[in-house]
């Protein structure tokens, strides 16, 4: 089964990258743009149809795919190029691959949250002996917890992934109690040892259940997926203070290796196929938002030079130079795929510990 489970999440990535794509392609349709060609796969063609104006390819290996537009890079002299449009259109073409993943993430939550029959959110369900914050002044068994220093917990387990990282030095923290927000802003929960178990914060985190109707159905298949934009970014923030590093980052050989594990741990083929869905849409997530980072090479970093194109045109009237633009992303091409290399060669490594 390790074989089909290996497919299975090759399949995933190829038809993220491909509905990526396909983002990009409908948004230059819809903007007037020329696509030159639009292939499924990637490598050695499989099969063409010419167009009116674009060709259409599929091509042998299933890992992707791209949408070639004229002047993507360089003015060809053609009005409908894309370097020619004006700001609005080249951003929502840019942006396009990434909405298509987001989408694509909410649509497989909703089909998959169709069958739920409840949902669970955090709630305090008790305090160890000793906790002195008990009460209306403090926090009461049933209060749901609503932020966690500025995180929003949409769903069960949130809460106790916040105060991981917490530095143990007072926690921001805003919960629900008999249909009220109260925020409790420093509030002195400090780690310490109770039970004699050290580093706790006191309180134990239970679940308050939300009965699943058509409704709340699709609001928490929507909370899901924002959630999963907060976590990445609540990760990269981590990645950025010390507090996650190499251990914690995961390049496609190592999300091969989850989704394997994720599926030869279901009691079923059923519950695998779900659980392994449920990943595909956090990863369809992940690359909507790491996609969109200001980094060269990525549609963010294509972005961001939009908006120092707009703030140049505004102030000196004229723009930053394509080739200066096409140089920094080419080194950060080659910065990226330097360190995708480095975060797989470490995934391979850990797979052989």
């Amino acid at each position: 089964m390790k074989i089909v489970y290996i497919l299975a999440a090759i399949l995933i990535f190829g038809v993220l990258i491909a509905v990526h794509e396909l983002g990009h392609f409908l948004a230059a349709k819809l903007c007037g743009v020329r696509v030159n060609e639009f292939s499924i796969g990637m490598g050695p063609l499989l099969w063409k149809k010419e167009g009116e104006e674009t060709r259409y390819t599929l091509r042998l290996l299933p890992i992707g795919g791209f949408c070639a537009m004229e002047g993507e890079d360089e003015d060809t002299g053609d009005q409908r190029s894309f370097v020619r449009q004006g700001f609005w259109k080249k951003f929502v073409i840019l942006a396009a691959g990434a909405f298509m993943n987001f989408l694509t993430g909410v649509l497989v939550l909703l089909i998959l949250f169709g069958g739920a029959s409840a949902f669970y959110v955090d709630q305090i369900a008790g305090f160890a002996e000793g906790f002195p914050l008990e009460g209306e002044n403090g926090l009461m068994v049933g209060d749901v917890i609503y932020k966690i220093d500025g995180y929003r917990t949409y769903l069960h387990g949130d809460a106790s992934l916040f105060l991981r990282y917490n530095d143990g030095k007072g926690v921001d923290l805003v919960v629900i109690r008999d249909g009220e927000k109260i925020s409790l802003k420093d509030f002195p929960m400090y780690r310490s040892t109770y039970e004699g178990q050290p580093e706790r914060f006191g309180l134990s985190v239970g679940v308050k259940e939300v009965p699943a109707t058509f409704f709340t159905k699709i609001q928490y298949a929507w909370y899901q997926a924002v959630d999963f934009v907060q976590l990445v970014w609540f990760s990269l923030v981590q990645l950025v203070t010390g507090n996650a590093g190499m251990n914690d980052l995961s390049g496609p050989v190592g999300i091969v290796s989850t989704i394997t594990e994720v599926g030869e741990a279901s009691a079923t083929v059923r519950i695998a196929v779900e659980n392994i869905a449920y990943f595909a849409a956090l990863i369809a997530v992940n690359l909507a938002v790491m996609n969109l980072l200001p980094i060269p090479a990525l549609d963010g970093g294509r972005i961001f030079f939009l908006a120092v194109d707009a703030a140049a045109m505004a102030l000196f009237r004229r723009k930053v130079p394509e080739k200066y633009q096409a140089a920094v992303n080419m080194a950060g091409f080659v910065v990226l795929m330097g360190f995708m290399l480095l975060v797989t060669v470490h995934d391979v490594f850990r797979l052989f510990q």
